[in-house]
């Protein structure tokens, strides 16, 4: 098994907002195909997104954890599914666990690899002389139509850890069922894959969650606090969005029972603030404790147990009130804000469905509570 070409040429420098106006006006093209096409994966690989974690001697940009997470959020501005597909971008980090030739081979050929993985159900594979023959069917495999890459979830025989070994193979090894319909984050691509004895060298595996093969202060960060974080900011990106719309559309639009317009409203005014205030709390929360644990780790190379948690929480909170500002914005869109396609109702449902995910969902404040005082926890949760 072989990592990606090299790619050629100078890399190009992004012009953001013309990306992200080009993301914001094909949203719609994006939900007809249920997944985010090659072109604009491509123009995430300009603005970074994919590069961000992979260090600087393999060609990466290195960055914090709270500059992944704002470029997420634009992107998820301009729309959520395209900013879910490049949040993704974080498999830099996961993928650490592998060999150090591996990961140097992947990423020292194309910074920019794209991957996408599917670890759950574990699926069972026979060890053999050369490796180990993976078959069997993944679901929710977000973002594989424009991967490079893709891991899915493996059992052995010889192995006893409840974490899950994940075999990496080129994607056209594997099959894409597209089965992805869904209400919200409808573009994320998140279909099926299949694959059929395909053999996968032991270099080319890894345990998800293990200690990882580099020391770089970025991989020292908690690993399922920077999974959960990098999707839950979609959130914040789709709540910010609509909350956008709100404010630039209610005073120029006229009701047609003749009231005045919305943004005249005082009780449009009120909900408006309170909805711009859950979602101010939401993202100060978040980025405060993500460089709180952060300047720990530069400081420590780890963060203490109680900011470990709150990481967590954090994460929580921001999918939690996201959604809920959302929400609200959507209910301040009046009836045509019920109409399919209104960007309100897009924005409601994305963010929702954000909340929805196991990494995030209302199990994750329990997690927490246990978590603070002591008690037996899950995977990801000190």
């Amino acid at each position: 098994m072989t990592a990606p070409a090299t790619l050629a040429g100078p890399r190009p420098v992004a012009d953001r907002a013309a990306i992200l106006a080009r993301i914001r006006a094909r949203r719609a093209e994006f939900t007809a195909l249920h997944h985010v096409p090659r072109d604009v994966v491509a123009d995430l690989k300009t603005l970074g997104a994919y590069r961000a974690f992979v260090p600087e001697r393999f060609g990466g940009d290195a960055l914090s954890p709270a500059e992944f997470c704002a470029l997420i959020e634009d992107i998820s501005a301009a729309d959520a599914s395209t900013g879910w597909v490049a949040s993704f971008g974080v498999s830099a980090l996961y993928l650490g666990a592998l060999p150090g030739e591996t990961y140097a081979a992947i990423y020292g050929a194309d910074p920019d690899t794209v991957f996408a993985g599917a670890m759950f159900p574990p699926q069972p594979a026979t060890e053999t002389a050369g490796g180990y023959v993976v078959n069997g069917r993944w679901p929710w495999c977000s973002g594989v139509m424009g991967a490079d890459l893709v891991g899915v979830g493996i059992r052995l025989d010889s192995e006893t850890t409840p974490l899950p070994r994940v075999a990496v193979m080129p994607k056209s090894a594997v099959t894409v069922d597209e089965t992805w319909d869904s209400i919200g984050l409808s573009a994320t691509g998140s279909h099926d894959v299949v694959v059929e004895d395909v053999t996968v060298a032991p270099d080319w595996t890894f345990v998800r969650g293990s200690t990882p093969s580099f020391d770089d202060p970025v991989f020292r960060y908690p690993a399922m606090a920077i999974a959960s974080q990098v999707l839950a900011v979609v959130a914040l990106g789709a709540a910010k969005e609509a909350l956008g719309w709100v404010q630039e559309n209610s005073l120029s639009r006229a009701s047609i029972t003749g009231a005045a317009a919305p943004g005249a409203r005082p009780y449009v005014q009120s909900e408006f603030a309170k909805a711009r205030g859950l979602l101010s709390g939401a993202r100060a929360a978040f980025f405060d404790t993500i460089e709180e644990g952060w300047s720990q780790v530069l400081a420590n190379g780890e963060t203490d147990r109680d900011t470990h948690i709150r990481l967590r929480m954090a994460a929580t909170m921001a999918a939690r009130d996201g959604a809920e500002a959302a929400r609200r914005a959507f209910v301040l869109g009046g009836s045509g804000a019920m109409l399919a396609g209104h960007p309100l109702g897009r924005c409601m449902m994305d963010a929702a469905c954000v909340a929805q995910h196991a990494f995030l969902n209302e199990g994750t404040w329990t997690l927490a509570g246990a978590g603070f005082f002591d008690q037996p926890t899950a995977p990801g949760y000190p």
